[in-house]
């Protein structure tokens, strides 16, 4: 596997090799056009400031060649070559003595000699410093009686001078230091790599408490926080799945274990008539429960949809409720319960269908968690931007750590279990009203009731 770390040396590297690659062409194409001319021209400028004193100094026996001596032991390579084809050389030795012919004319023609500047280019700079007699200049002169060709040329040892080991050092320090510093900041930025890596093999195998110590104000920060929210989000989705499924068990098991049980007794022989239609009546009971528990959860299954296909319509919302009372006036007048409502003629556009489902909750929600005798306020109230639907109950109310938790899924305070209720009601309540871009909430008091508010926009836009 290619690893990040491995990827990021190898492409430093390769920036490295690229820089260094394309600054060795930018300095030949410098030395080519620049440098090289200049040399050339610096050392004919030498050459012929030696030929002129020599032409100034009376000639004596072995004159030149003491002055030529003193001037290569100034850091220059000499060669004097004579008409008659003496030779002298002054300074350190050539590696290859040989001249070309067009080297000759400086004693044949008397022409300036322009070996430095000639000389070929195919190994680039490094001909700067080939130690050859061709790589030369060559100027022609007299002393005596006698012509002579002087060909002359910096020593290689003092063009490696103090400043060219200072400048190789200073580069190989900063290759040094580069790459260094390269493999740091790889380890620096795959370290977190590797532990958000651990991290989600940790959340495959249900972890979510892997500790993530990465304190960075960067984007790797920024993601190692996200990754820690994400993780505390999964461990309560996991928790909620398990308390979900725990409930759906729970709700289940226990319907079918009556209708099983009733069914079993239904089968004696011994029984009366009486005591088959009880029985016959709780098993009804019991599937009418399942089937209701069935759709509560195909719904809510269904509004968990990102896409769910809302139907929207212009209607009368007062209408809606009323109608809503009018089907459950039967209960109201079992428990006996009295209903009082002031609904302000509005109308709205949502979708009709399901808002009738929020009230129908939280109608069915007063009546079943109301006091004998008890009553239920209804209200409905504008603003020019708001919708608020208010129900009140004055039931047995709620403690303040159980309103928090009422529209969780299967959330239901002690009492309400000897209700039969489904603990789904209030949860599809909540996810409507927010699929309407409202809001609900719930104001309650031990002993005083429940009061259930809905605020929704005035204009729900359609999305």
């Amino acid at each position: 596997m290619k690893t990040l770390y491995r990827q990021f040396i190898v492409a430093t590297l390769c920036i490295l090799a690229v820089s260094i690659v394309i600054g060795f062409v930018l300095s030949n194409v410098y030395y080519m056009k620049v440098t090289k001319p200049k040399s050339d021209r610096q050392n004919v400028a030498i050459a012929q400031e030696i030929v002129h004193v020599l032409k100034e100094m009376h000639p004596v026996e072995n004159g030149f060649e003491s002055y030529l001596h003193s001037v290569a032991m100034l850091g220059y390579q000499i060669y004097v070559l004579g008409e008659q084809g003496e030779e002298f050389f002054f300074g350190a030795p050539f590696d290859r003595n040989s001249l070309p012919e067009e080297a000759l004319r400086v004693l044949t023609a008397g022409d300036i000699y322009h070996g430095i500047s000639d000389f070929p280019s195919n190994n680039f700079m490094v001909g700067h410093f080939a130690n050859e007699l061709k790589n030369t200049v060559g100027v022609p002169f007299s002393y005596g009686a006698k012509h002579y060709g002087l060909f002359i040329r910096p020593q290689i040892r003092w063009m490696s001078s103090d400043i060219h080991t200072v400048l190789v050092g200073f580069l190989l320090a900063v290759a040094v230091v580069n790459i260094l510093g390269m493999i740091w900041l790889a380890r620096q930025l795959t370290r977190p790599i590797s532990q958000l890596t651990e991290a989600t093999k940790q959340i495959t195998k249900d972890n979510f408490g892997y500790p993530l110590h990465i304190e960075r104000k960067d984007e790797i920060g920024q993601l190692s926080q996200s990754f820690h929210l994400m993780q505390k989000q999964l461990e309560h989705n996991d928790l909620a799945r398990k308390s979900f499924i725990s409930n759906v068990s729970h709700d289940f098991q226990s319907p079918l274990m009556n209708i099983q049980g009733y069914a079993g007794l239904l089968q004696s022989p011994v029984l009366t008539e009486s005591q088959r239609i009880e029985y016959a009546a709780v098993i009804d009971q019991e599937a009418n429960r399942l089937s209701s528990l069935t759709k509560q959860l195909l719904l809510l299954t269904s509004l968990d949809q990102a896409a769910y296909p809302m139907k929207f319509k212009a209607f009368s919302l007062n209408e809606q409720v009323k109608r809503v009372v009018k089907k459950y006036r039967w209960r109201l007048e079992e428990d006996d319960i009295d209903i009082s409502y002031h609904l302000a003629p509005t109308w709205i556009r949502a979708d009709e269908e399901l808002l009738e489902n929020v009230w129908e909750n939280l109608l069915t929600n007063a009546i079943k968690y109301n006091k004998p005798g008890g009553t239920i306020e209804i209200g409905l109230t504008t603003t020019d931007t708001r919708i608020e639907v208010s129900f009140k109950d004055t039931g047995m109310g709620i403690s303040p750590d159980a309103a928090s938790q009422v529209f969780d899924r299967f959330f239901r305070v002690d009492q309400a279990r000897r209700k039969q209720g489904t603990g789904l009601g209030l949860s599809i309540a909540y996810q409507i009203v927010t699929l309407h871009q409202g809001e609900i909430k719930v104001e309650s008091k031990l002993g005083e009731g429940n009061r259930f508010i809905v605020s929704l926009p005035r204009l729900i836009h359609e999305i």
